[in-house]
């Protein structure tokens, strides 16, 4: 338990170098806090005053009596993240799964099932409850900022659309929505599809949709870039959710992108089939998506489920895209959530760290760690335009998430479910909603 006064230090605290905020000349003062092979984390104290970090001191270096009547915490070494951005999400598809599942586990009946499901059962009432209780995990966990891709065709975009509305202004002091458009790139050469560009700039929200091999998509993509550069709209795609080589949609989105000279932000998500690509392939696209200014978000967990599934035949490949390539490269890589107990994913709860923890294991996000933490804070912050989130740094906002584990094997071998999450400095309630709250919803006896 915290102190209830505004003011106190966080002592003996174990930062990610690559989290840790500091002017570059100033890295070398904070001591490295070496865990048997693991030297990543600096070793510090964190004064926390009016809900910001105040001071960020090296460990050691500073005595008590230079900061009088303050209350001291002692976390013996354990870890402090920044709280989590969580920048690829699926918020209106969650939690049906009890009621559609997916009967063989493979892309194309999750595609039936979740289609089945929102014309049945997609009212306002049942996509703002789901919702809502996706929204409770995360904020639990320790989320700070989410992007959801939502179904936006027809009515259903109109329903969900202002679903997602009204929870952006409800939640509003806890966490930071972004909304995506989630449509087949056909739909933005229609009449409902300039309307839809629209709503998404009303709301504020980003311009994007599933990007798929056919004989206009050339004429697709001209047309979503120049609605999204009429309106100051930002794009992000899903591409090449498969393991065919000759799915090369992210190199005709960075095509395009040059070709139109596109100011805006521009992400792709999953490009699962550039990793069953021939390497000069490869590195074209990588040429191409540098120059475009392209992130990457990877879904390792719901690709993992997905992808490569056969009945009665083990899966032969991970499903996740080239991540250390791209990040070699200089390409922003990032990875995120996806689908959450829906035909698309069967499992999950809205915890970023069991994404991190997910993506260490498919991708070997180790040996050595780098920045690797950076995928699930820093980096998905700046791509969603949130300069002042996932990072730890004087001045910031005091939105911590405390650990006692004290490296990453101890962060990662158990569940950390006893996690402390601060919130303006403040400890908050991190019980989870129960499964039952939607039990009506979901038919369940």
């Amino acid at each position: 338990m915290l102190p209830s006064k505004s003011n106190y230090l966080l002592k003996n605290a174990r930062v990610p170098l690559s989290l840790l905020e500091t002017q570059s000349s100033a890295q070398s003062a904070f001591p490295a806090a070496a865990t048997g092979t693991e030297n990543n984390f600096c070793a510090v104290d964190l004064e926390i005053a009016a809900g910001t970090i105040a001071q960020i001191i090296p460990t050691g270096t500073q005595h008590l009596s230079q900061l009088p009547d303050i209350p001291v915490v002692d976390l013996q070494g354990g870890l402090v993240f920044p709280c989590f951005v969580d920048m690829h999400t699926h918020l209106d598809k969650g939690h049906i799964w009890e009621r559609s599942p997916n009967p063989d586990g493979t892309f194309a009946r999750a595609i039936d099932s979740a289609r089945a499901d929102a014309q049945k059962n997609w009212n306002a009432e049942d996509v703002y409850r789901r919702m809502q209780f996706g929204l409770k995990c995360s904020y639990a966990h320790g989320t700070k900022a989410i992007r959801t891709h939502i179904d936006s065709t027809g009515e259903q975009g109109t329903v969900s659309l202002a679903v997602f509305a009204a929870l952006q202004a409800e939640w509003g002091d806890r966490l930071i929505l972004q909304a995506v458009s989630l449509v087949s790139l056909d739909y933005f050469l229609t009449p409902a599809g300039e309307k839809l560009a629209d709503r998404i700039a009303e709301i504020g929200g980003i311009l994007g949709g599933v990007a798929y091999m056919n004989p206009d998509l050339d004429k697709q993509l001209d047309r979503v870039f120049s609605l999204a550069q009429e309106r100051g709209l930002n794009l992000d795609f899903h591409t090449d959710e498969n393991d065919d080589p000759e799915s090369t949609t992210l190199r005709e989105v960075a095509k395009t992108a040059i070709k139109h000279e596109f100011a805006g932000q521009i992400i792709c998500g999953h490009c699962c089939s550039l990793a069953v690509q021939p390497p000069e392939l490869v590195t074209e696209t990588l040429t191409l998506v540098k120059q475009a200014n392209i992130g990457i978000v990877s879904l390792p967990m719901c690709n993992l489920y997905l992808q490569d599934r056969q009945y009665g035949r083990t899966p032969r490949w991970r499903g996740v895209t080239l991540l250390h390539e791209l990040k070699a490269a200089g390409i922003p890589v990032t990875v995120a959530s996806d689908n959450c107990r829906d035909p698309f994913y069967g499992f999950g709860d809205h915890d970023v760290l069991e994404v991190f923890n997910m993506s260490v294991r498919i991708a070997h996000l180790d040996r050595p760690w780098e920045d690797w933490p950076r995928t699930v804070t820093t980096t998905p912050a700046d791509l969603m335009g949130l300069p002042n989130l996932g990072r730890i740094g004087v001045g910031l906002p005091a939105d911590l998430i405390l650990f006692k584990a004290r490296n990453f094997s101890e962060l990662l071998s158990r569940s950390q479910r006893d996690r402390t999450v601060l919130r303006q400095g403040k400890e908050i309630d991190t019980t989870l909603p129960d499964y039952r709250q939607l039990d009506d919803l979901l038919q369940v006896r």
